[in-house]
């Protein structure tokens, strides 16, 4: 349904949202890739009072998608249907520092800027953060790591608004992280969370953001267009080596290219399209299952039709 159709057919729905409503939003600009249609209505809440007035006004069987920065999304080039959401740096971007060693961190929060936070608090333990180009959102949704750390390991509890519009609360087990997962209601928009580090000299933390920064820097295609970690690692192996060993680093589809640097990262080219970049990576996981029998799995969000 086109956005502006959508938007009249809720009408008085959306009586007393102060958020800001969009309809037919770009949604490429938004994201890494740079490429991908638009939502049919993009709605960015004015704080969580707000995203639980939409989400309880919102009919059940229009579909609800969450969005953050983008960094690890390929948005489809026929759009998102239904209700976009994405939390404004505004309404969830606060940090709070509420012991020695615990912060409260909204889901819009980049990580570094959580990194940023805890090294000026003297809590270790959030120096992974600093090489991650994502929000916290996502890094709650998708046990976001790197350097041998995992968001799970720092997580105390998790506040998120459900379908329903009401608050919910989760403890550290209720989220039920496995690697790159958490098993915690698909439909849950969090809003924030309460980590929680170690009290560390600020010397010894600043090094080792550095030397993440400096990983960083040296193993991967940073300022390219890209969507981070394509795959995620099968157990036992990692995904790089394994599309290296099938012949496919520089592997291309269109303006869809697996970086020459790190072959476990997709780049758009400069005119790649959506189907493009997803075609490339399913072409490569054919390949790299003809070649030695293991089944890559998508670390990439793959969102929108077609």
């Amino acid at each position: 349904m086109p956005g502006a159709d959508l938007l009249a057919r809720l009408g008085d729905r959306l009586a007393g949202i102060r958020g800001r409503l969009t309809p037919d939003a770009p949604l490429a600009p938004v994201t890494w890739f740079r490429v991908g249609g638009p939502a049919d209505l993009l709605f960015q809440p004015a704080d969580e009072e707000d995203l639980a007035l939409f989400l309880r006004q919102l009919p059940d069987e229009i579909p609800v998608t969450v969005i953050g920065v983008g960094s690890n999304l390929l948005v489809r080039d026929g759009g998102i249907e239904g209700a976009v959401i994405r939390l404004s740096a505004r309404g969830f971007g606060a940090v709070e520092v509420i012991s020695d060693t615990k912060i409260r961190v909204g889901a819009a929060v980049l990580d570094k800027k959580l990194a940023a936070a805890a090294l000026e608090a003297g809590i270790g333990g959030f120096a992974f953060y600093h090489g991650i180009p994502g929000g916290i959102g996502g890094a709650l949704r998708m046990n976001a790591g790197a350097n041998g750390m995992e968001t799970t390991q720092r997580v105390v509890e998790v506040h998120a608004i459900d379908r329903r519009g009401d608050a919910v609360v989760l403890s550290h087990d209720e989220m039920g992280y496995t690697y790159r997962h958490a098993a915690a209601p698909a439909d849950l928009v969090f809003t924030g969370a309460i980590f929680e580090g170690t009290r560390e000299d600020r010397a010894a933390i600043q090094a080792a953001m550095d030397e993440v920064q400096r990983h960083r820097e040296s193993v991967q295609p940073i300022r390219e267009k890209t969507g981070g970690s394509t795959f995620k690692n099968p157990p036992g192996h990692s995904s790089w080596k394994l599309i290296d060993e099938a012949g496919l680093r520089g592997a291309r589809v269109g303006g869809a290219q697996m970086s020459e640097m790190h072959c476990n990262f997709m780049i758009n080219t400069g005119n790649a399209t959506a189907s493009d970049l997803e075609n490339l990576g399913e072409m490569v996981r054919e390949r790299v299952l003809a070649h030695c029998g293991i089944e890559l799995e998508w670390e990439i969000k793959r969102v929108g039709r077609r």
